[in-house]
């Protein structure tokens, strides 16, 4: 099992995140349309113990590639730190049957443009979400590494956002309800 270490952080404008990283020689890995399928139980046990199951689509250009994630409970940590197992498969619709054959239910469809690039060791991902705005992902090998790439990107006094793109939406359509 893998362990995700990122910094997620809330920005006014992607374009000067995008203007910096040219020049700071960044390598540009390209755009991504990402929709992430979440699935939970009857419980809400994953919810509840911190977790999820997400199958995410990701097109590039034309080509349409499909990804199976289990994301564990954050661990105690400066940054935003989890065990991850990710598998890309071949046959999106027979694993969606079987997610719900097992008793899941997808419970929210999160849709977003990622621009991927890659500065040192680190990849960094310019994200567009409609109703929540733009941010910036900083995924490393360690802590130092992320911290030294936000503060490279001039973006050290922002604030660290734990919580996933999915618990945010829900919040947002939460408040929109009252």
């Amino acid at each position: 099992m893998c362990t995700e270490i990122e910094a997620k952080l809330k920005v006014e404008s992607l374009s000067e995140v995008k203007h910096k990283l040219g020049d700071l020689g960044a390598k540009f890995l390209g755009e991504q349309l990402q929709t992430d399928y979440f699935f939970e139980d009857a419980n809400t046990a994953l919810i509840s113990a911190d977790k999820c199951l997400r199958l995410r689509k990701q097109t590039v250009e034309k080509s349409e590639s499909y990804f199976l994630t289990y994301k564990g409970a954050k661990e105690k940590s400066r940054l935003k730190r989890r065990p991850e197992i990710e598998s890309e498969i071949n046959d999106a619709d027979s694993i969606y049957k079987l997610l719900l054959a097992l008793g899941y239910e997808q419970v929210l469809i999160v849709e977003k443009i990622r621009c991927l690039w890659q500065l040192g060791n680190c990849e960094v991902a310019l994200d567009r979400l409609p109703l929540l705005g733009d941010f910036v992902e900083i995924e490393g090998p360690n802590e130092e590494e992320i911290t030294n790439v936000q503060n490279s990107l001039g973006l050290i006094d922002l604030p660290h956002i734990s919580k996933s793109y999915a618990s945010l939406l829900k919040e947002q359509q939460q408040q929109s309800d009252k």
